[in-house]
């Protein structure tokens, strides 16, 4: 008779290696659309002033809306298609994926496309990407799969640093032409191997030989000009006209809203503030909506985060936690210092609002992560 019982324990167990799939969750689906479907308004309220006044653009007022919504409409294809995919699939490309990314970002010096000073996208014509925002969805499925296969190794210093040389090629490869954004992918892959690794005071070791490091390299005469940006955060007003100019723009933008702002489409600041429809565009949201508008916004994006730390800590495998850990590290640090940067809380750096601001690569990117991570909702671990 025990043997038999016995028996049918292992049976129940065996049962529960298959983990059926539940529903996705609504709730981050709900968010993540709402504030696409926002964005899209605000590009086109921050935007037609600018274009309608400008040859550039043949004075057509929906220049921006047109150009967004088509990008939403593949982002919210791309969010469908990754959502009915399991993440687990993207294990066997994860290398790939990797590689080519520092690939094409090996490239950007030699046939980037130059904009702004800068060269941040490869293509030809119309048909351009900026490299970087590929770079973070592939640096999440390495690092995580990496982790995943080698998570004894970093308890020791050699593991450890093998997996900081992952994050590190293509953080360094970035910060050539995009400072902010190498910013951005190393604390997501520092987040992630800080979830993973059961040594927390390397991270203490790793950070005191950064940021000297960081130091010498702001030294250096290509990247000097970085100072000045701390010099202008600091103090404005030293120069209203140049360098200071977004940054004071911004503030008044912030300032003369009040508590219900001017009205949707009434910003004045929008004239003055260059590109308001990018990376400057939550000036324009806390102008025209005010305080409670921009407070509602910020509510989204943390009941958004919250529940990918839910989602995070409720998958099924090692693997789902840390790549869902990534992509919520990525949404919740941009929007962190895109809204530093328009309160001038953190120094100007160019990060866009999080399915806000205008970008069609961005968007596309971050819509893909986000079905992802409704991917990872649907394979909860299995509860006793």
């Amino acid at each position: 008779m025990e043997r038999q019982q016995s028996g049918k324990v292992k049976k129940k167990t065996a049962k529960r290696k298959y983990i059926k799939p539940s529903g996705y969750d609504f709730t981050v689906m709900f968010i993540v659309l709402t504030l696409v479907l926002f964005g899209v308004v605000m590009i086109f309220s921050s935007s037609y002033y600018y274009t309608m006044t400008s040859e550039k653009y043949e004075y057509d007022m929906f220049h921006f809306l047109k150009r967004q919504s088509l990008w939403a409409i593949l982002g919210i294809c791309a969010m469908i298609f990754c959502m009915n995919v399991p993440y687990s699939f993207w294990k066997r490309f994860a290398g790939l994926a990797y590689w080519l990314s520092n690939v094409f970002l090996a490239l950007l010096p030699f046939i980037g496309i130059e904009a702004g000073g800068q060269k941040r996208w490869l293509g030809y014509g119309p048909l351009a990407f900026q490299p970087s925002e590929f770079t973070k969805i592939a640096v999440i499925l390495y690092l995580s799969l990496y982790v995943c296969e080698h998570r004894k190794e970093l308890g020791n210093w050699k593991g450890f640093a093998r997996a900081a040389l992952i994050l590190l090629i293509p953080v360094v490869l970035i910060a050539v032409s995009n400072f902010s954004s190498a910013l951005l992918v190393l604390l997501m892959g520092a987040t992630i191997l800080f979830v993973a690794s059961p040594r927390i005071w390397y991270f203490v070791a790793a950070l005191g030989v950064l940021v000297p490091l960081v130091g010498i390299a702001l030294l250096l005469p290509q990247f000097r000009y970085r100072l000045g940006r701390i010099m202008i955060w600091l103090d404005p007003w030293s120069d209203p006209t140049d360098k200071g100019f977004q940054i004071i723009q911004s503030l008044y933008a912030v300032a003369s809203g009040g508590l219900f702002g001017l009205g949707l489409g009434q910003s004045r600041q929008k004239t003055f503030i260059p590109e308001a429809y990018n990376d400057i565009i939550f000036a324009i949201i806390c102008e025209e909506l005010g305080i409670v508008g921009a407070a509602l916004v910020i509510l989204l994006f943390a009941v958004l985060i919250w529940r990918g730390i839910r989602i995070a800590m409720n998958a099924k495998d090692i693997y789902g936690m840390l790549v869902a850990t990534g992509i919520v590290a990525v949404v919740a640090f941009q929007s962190i210092i895109n809204i530093g940067v328009v309160t001038n809380t953190i120094p100007n750096t160019g990060q866009p609002l999080p399915f806000i601001s205008y970008g069609g690569t961005s968007l596309l990117f971050l819509m893909a992560m986000m079905g992802i991570l409704l991917n990872i909702s649907r394979y909860p671990k299995e509860r006793e």
